[in-house]
């Protein structure tokens, strides 16, 4: 459950956290007209950062013109702002981000052009989202009998919230059956995600992950481990992937601003490679790590510093 934190940002201002209420009959309640992020700060030697921030508000307002949420009256660098601000007001060392930019009240009709656009930043302290043993132990997954969405019915390059009506299936589905997570194929039988996470498969020695055009979001971690993967000398390859490759494969991962670089350790009740973390997804784990906890130099400049609050 969440830990409310003292404010909340809503549309330029600060408010309660037990203010930021919406009516029954927003547009979003009824259709799902949402986009949202998620964003992690972390404590460093140097104080809370926040991770790739502008990378995740850029998304955000390019799932916003994907669904033609017109009139947007904030830029990145304003939203960026606005979140630094957000976790110094809340005086968190880290935390988990949220921004939520949503269709409100006004016409209760399908096409919603004319219904308000609301934006929302909240953050609260959150753990890791598989567990703690799962970094290092890994969890196990199974194969979803729920497909991915079409290209053709919802964009799967927007970080939408009637997007994740697909996730929950996925999610709820794995859960019931005893699994920590499940991963979703795409319309044509392929690899696509999980319900919440990017996949990559590790085969002697080379790093695959599937194409966009598999239903996948284009995760800012996923970014981020492809980076690390080419600086550490790892051929990386991204293509279709059949089922069964992930039957076969050495090591298995997720990423994700939620799940981080979580292991899989079975698949289908398959053990992946030795059953347990694998070298090289220990090798990205612990650079990916190392860098948004600062113990590695930030070379790219994804770190933003969050000032400590002022007290009045």
């Amino acid at each position: 459950m969440l830990t409310p934190t003292e404010k909340i940002w809503f549309n330029g201002k600060f408010i309660h956290w037990s203010e930021a209420k919406i009516h029954v009959l927003s547009h979003v309640v009824s259709y799902g007209s949402s986009v949202f992020e998620g964003i992690r700060a972390y404590e460093t030697p140097k104080g809370t950062q926040v991770f790739r921030l502008r990378e995740h508000m850029r998304r955000l307002l390019d799932s916003a013109k994907i669904y033609r949420m017109d009139g947007v009256n904030f830029t990145v660098d304003q939203l960026s702002a606005a979140a630094v601000e957000l976790v110094s007001v809340n005086k968190l060392d880290s935390c988990y981000i949220r921004p939520i930019l949503l269709r409100g009240y006004g016409d209760v009709g399908v096409l919603g052009i004319n219904n308000p656009l609301d934006i929302y930043l909240a953050c609260w302290s959150w753990g890791k989202y598989l567990g703690d043993e799962a970094l290092s132990s890994g969890v196990d997954v199974c194969i979803s009998s729920w497909n991915r969405m079409a290209p053709n019915t919802l964009p799967a390059m927007s970080k939408a919230g009637a997007n994740y009506m697909n996730s929950q299936l996925i999610r709820m589905e794995a859960h019931v059956n005893g699994y920590a997570e499940g991963i979703g194929l795409d319309t044509a039988g392929y690899i696509s995600e999980g319900s919440g996470e990017n996949i990559f498969v590790v085969r002697d020695g080379k790093m695959y992950t599937p194409p966009l055009g598999a239903s996948v979001l284009p995760g800012i971690t996923r970014d981020t481990v492809v980076h690390l993967a080419k600086k550490a000398g790892i051929p990386i390859v991204e293509t279709l992937i059949p089922r069964e490759m992930l039957y076969i494969a050495d090591e298995v991962f997720f990423t994700g601003t939620a799940a981080e670089v979580t292991p899989v350790r079975s698949v289908d009740r398959i053990p992946v490679g030795s059953g347990s973390r694998g070298p090289i997804t220990e090798l990205l784990q612990k650079a990916f790590f190392d860098m948004v906890n600062g113990v590695s130099e930030d070379t790219e400049g994804w770190l933003t510093l969050v000032p400590k609050a002022v007290e009045k």
